[in-house]
């Protein structure tokens, strides 16, 4: 429950960076803090505001965000995601990858900084009209029975949270999950690395009540939204795997001398073609772009990754 003081890391960076003008503070613990001639209240700023808010319209490549990651290969790298394609991707696998029906209650748990907040906290769900839930705090806190009360709290149906949490909350014991009904539930997601059997067993027997498919999604920052994942109620599901590509995506595993396996394979993961939501460039560089994710194997999109098939 102890708060994190982010305004006074924000002065800090703020103070080495001479092209900032305003810092928009959200009033939220109402702790002090110290304030600055840059400084500008948000309750303030939204008094002032129009309740009419017309939309813009850009090209399709207009630079949407850029997200730093040093994913699999070491130094902070600037990914730049444009307007139309990410906007169409992110939409997409979050209509079909969690099968998102009008009116459902959709809550993924993650940071919103993070990739799989931006597309789908944000982007991905407000597109579709979705109504997103954003939580703030651990999921240990007050105890570890907090994610499964604020699921029956605001009857969530669709679940998008990480292996790391649901193997911390499976080892507090299944009192906490007894506690509550979690009947609300369609849909389980999980993300940022590969669930062990173990804990996927838990969370689909004892969060979903056996009746929730798990959609276990492979991604990174740079593409954007799902590449590898089940589709429910279509897909086989097995513990521990990400099952099948998504739509129109083709993934290949190559040995280190870029020669294509077939079948049952272990080795490299490289994807063979574009799909709308890849990042378009490294802000400034585009030549590390190219290099980092083009250059070991020419024409194919290097991941960092390693893959198996069965």
């Amino acid at each position: 429950g102890r708060s994190t003081p982010l305004k006074t890391n924000v002065d800090i960076a703020v103070a080495a960076c001479d092209c900032v003008e305003s810092v928009i503070v959200v009033q939220n613990t109402k702790g002090d803090v110290a304030w600055g001639n840059k400084d500008v209240w948000y309750h303030n700023l939204v008094e002032d505001m129009s309740k009419e808010c017309p939309c813009e319209s850009f090209d399709a490549e207009t630079p949407l965000f850029i997200l730093y990651t040093s994913g699999s290969t070491g130094k902070p790298k600037g990914v730049l995601h444009t307007t139309g394609g990410y906007l169409l991707y992110a939409a997409m696998t979050h209509k079909y990858v969690f099968d998102y029906q009008d009116g459902d209650i959709y809550w993924c748990s993650a940071d919103v900084g993070w990739v799989t907040g931006h597309s789908y906290i944000v982007y991905g769900p407000l597109a579709n009209g979705a109504t997103t839930l954003m939580f703030e705090g651990i999921p240990t806190y007050p105890d570890a029975s907090r994610f499964w009360q604020v699921i029956d709290k605001h009857q969530v149906n669709s679940f998008y949270t990480a292996p790391t949490a649901i193997r911390a909350l499976m080892g507090a014991g299944d009192g906490f999950v007894a506690k509550t009904h979690r009947s609300s539930l369609r849909i389980l997601g999980t993300v940022g690395e590969p669930i062990n059997p173990e804990a996927w067993e838990w969370y689909y027997h004892k969060i979903g009540n056996g009746n929730c498919p798990i959609v276990d999604t492979w991604w990174q920052t740079e593409t954007g939204g799902h590449m590898i994942t089940p589709l429910p109620y279509a897909s086989a599901l097995k513990p521990g795997s990400a099952s099948q590509p998504f739509f129109g995506i083709e993934p290949q595993i190559v040995n280190e001398k870029g020669e294509v396996l077939e079948g049952e394979a272990e080795g490299i993961l490289v994807l063979a073609r574009s799909w709308p939501g890849q990042m378009r460039t490294l802000y400034n560089n585009h030549e590390r772009f190219m290099e980092a994710y083009f250059s070991t194997f020419p024409g194919k999109y290097f991941a960092g990754d390693g893959v198996k098939r069965d």
